[in-house]
């Protein structure tokens, strides 16, 4: 398997790598959780461009209307990572904006979500952008035409926050972006029972030793799956999701208790 290097981070070797998002509504607030991550031990950062209103305007309009989506101010989501760039020094910089249909807090146009994400991608300030397998085929086409043009990596996406699909289509999914030239695949689904804990950790496994070339994310989300996030280099997932603050998604944990959990579990497969 190819691994993926970033700055000075190879994601797809050794013990799964730690990313923390950054989130907040305005520049002060989006540079002040930058801060504060930056003096955490942290090996990438995902700017949760999504939670940033002084691009698109109020949130609650954003979420509830009936209108396709927002135009969003490619020019000052590229300076915002400007900034964040200037924060974080050598740590990678993931740019994501996930949409509403995905989990996200903002809706937006399919045409706008691929002009801001090709925008961030040429901007020189971000190492890696996420593009979701939902967008459409020729949509995650273009997004990593244009990322790979610039020297950015690509991870292609896909969350479920009502179930877990059944294993073949988890695998399916990962194989689809792995087949649209994603560097890096990532799949988060939400369980309901203990058994599709298991579902996502087996499909892991399965992708893992059977098809994937590259490194793939992997998680079950929420109290139930809160396993699925710690136990990554067993099953086969190269990075895991923590919190320096407020969580992005259900079931983080803190990042420095979650790399402790890492280290104790990456220490016991050297035995």
């Amino acid at each position: 398997m190819q691994t993926v290097r970033v700055r000075n981070v190879e994601i797809g070797a050794g013990m799964p790598k730690v990313c923390v998002p950054v989130m907040g509504r305005d520049v002060d607030e989006v540079m002040a959780v930058a801060r504060r991550v930056r003096e955490e031990n942290v090996d990438l950062v995902e700017w949760r461009a999504d939670w940033f209103l002084e691009a698109t305007g109020n949130i609650a309009r954003a979420k509830e209307s009936a209108c396709v989506g927002n135009v969003i101010d490619l020019d000052k989501m590229a300076d915002v990572a400007w900034k964040l760039r200037e924060i974080l020094g050598d740590l990678p910089l993931l740019f994501t904006f996930r949409t509403a249909a995905e989990g996200g807090e903002q809706k937006i146009a399919r045409e706008e979500y691929v002009r801001l994400n090709v925008r961030l991608a040429m901007s020189g300030h971000v190492d890696l952008v996420d593009v979701e397998l939902s967008a459409g085929e020729e949509a995650v086409r273009e997004v990593i035409c244009a990322a790979h043009e610039n020297g950015v990596k690509v991870i292609a996406s896909s969350h479920d926050f009502e179930k877990t699909p059944a294993r073949e289509e988890i695998v399916g999914r990962l194989k689809r972006m792995q087949g649209l030239g994603a560097d890096i695949l990532k799949i988060a689904v939400m369980p309901e029972n203990k058994r599709d804990v298991l579902t996502l950790l087996g499909a892991t496994e399965e992708m893992y030793t059977n098809y994937a070339d590259r490194p793939l994310i992997t998680m079950s989300m929420g109290k139930l799956g809160a396993v699925s996030r710690v136990c990554g280099e067993t099953f086969g997932s190269a990075v895991t999701f923590g919190a320096v603050g407020n969580a992005s998604a259900p079931g983080q944990m803190e990042a420095g208790r979650l790399r402790e959990a890492l280290e104790l579990l990456h220490g016991n497969k050297k035995l």
